[in-house]
């Protein structure tokens, strides 16, 4: 019997233009009375591996960031309606550069179904009634991942897969976009400095199909890690969506790589290093190096994730498809692993093949 595979044709990727990072620690070096907590979150920032991170908010009137005197976030923070008409605004435009991006590379005529993820925001209609009726599909068939945090990309590609393995004519366009940047808040605790440092915008579109070109998805994988549930959070709150993010998740997550029944349905065998490529969430830092130690993976192993880490911060859901996007525009073929992480706290992922 013949398996109909599904392939990740092309991935086109966008981010907005003011870059926020300096800016961000410039404002939050100025927050720490404590001169211990500043030289704490003075180091951990250089050493975070992140080098920019992109906002859709406007530049302030007089030219600088959104924290600088005339930004969004200048004086009292905006409430959450306020930070979703914003969502409203610039999700879609944003979405629309990245399928732009897809454009250039690749053909969208004859679209058959819509999938879209985000997390940053909700609006009706949906995100993916606004993207269909821009480029012009009025009849599409539209699923929306929403809330699920960093991992919707493994979702909204496996929703992709079964798609198109169970109807081999259809063309698949999976869309990711988030808009961290909308969810800025003040705080005077390193911790929570530090889970806003690693923060961004970014969207990805990538074209999904029974074509066996790019990067054909195989074997998906889900694992909730017991006792976690409190490590990841996303709260609405009145002045925005707010996050929690524990110092202790890398622990876990190292820990529970370390497993060989965990190891066994993310590999598919005992052996890590018998995987060619791995696009793992570049959630943070610490985050990359949990993997790399908790399955022993060569310190290179994990260079396009570090990358992208580097010149996007984590954009949530969209940040994986940067990854794959890398992969995809590198020559070669192999087994490979998509990774992500998220509130639970779970893993989500896949088994790949690089076709290309």
């Amino acid at each position: 019997m013949t398996v109909t595979r599904a392939c990740i044709n092309a991935i086109g990727c966008a981010v907005p233009a003011q870059d926020v990072h300096s800016a961000f620690i410039g404002w939050a070096e100025d927050q720490l009375g404590d001169s211990r907590d500043r030289a704490i979150f003075t180091r951990m920032a250089g050493r975070s591996g992140i080098g920019h991170r992109w906002s859709v908010l406007p530049v302030s009137d007089s030219g600088g960031s959104p924290v600088d005197p005339g930004g969004f976030y200048a004086d009292a923070l905006p409430p959450t309606s306020q930070r979703m008409q914003l969502y409203a605004q610039w999700a879609p435009i944003l979405a629309m550069e990245a399928i732009d991006q897809l454009r250039d590379q690749v053909s969208i005529d004859g679209v058959t179904h819509l999938v879209v993820a985000s997390c940053t925001g909700f609006v009706a209609p949906g995100i993916d009634q606004i993207i269909a009726q821009r480029i012009d599909l009025p009849g599409v068939e539209r699923t929306l991942v929403g809330f699920m945090g960093c991992y919707a990309a493994v979702a909204a590609l496996r929703t992709a897969r079964h798609i198109a393995r169970s109807e081999p004519g259809a063309k698949i366009l999976v869309v990711t976009v988030e808009l961290s940047s909308l969810h800025f808040q003040r705080d005077v605790q390193v911790e929570r400095l530090l889970a806003m440092l690693q923060f961004g915008d970014g969207a990805a579109a990538a074209l999904v199909s029974a074509q066996d070109d790019g990067i054909a998805i195989e074997r998906p994988f889900s694992i909730a890690v017991k006792d976690t549930a409190d490590l990841i959070r996303w709260d609405v709150g009145d002045n925005g969506f707010v996050m929690h993010l524990s110092g202790a998740v890398p622990g876990h997550i190292q820990a529970a790589l370390g497993d060989a029944d965990v190891r066994r349905q993310i590999v598919g065998g005992d052996d890590p290093s018998a995987i060619d490529s791995w696009a793992v969430h570049a959630g943070g830092r610490s985050i990359l190096d949990a993997v790399e130690h908790g399955l022993g993976l060569d310190p290179e192993a994990l260079a396009v994730s570090r990358n992208v880490l580097a010149r996007f911060g984590n954009m949530s859901s969209a940040t994986l498809m940067f990854i794959l996007r890398d992969m995809l525009e590198r020559p070669g073929a192999g087994q490979g692993v998509a990774l992500a992480f998220g509130p639970g706290l779970a893993a989500e992922g896949f088994r790949f093949e690089r076709r290309r």
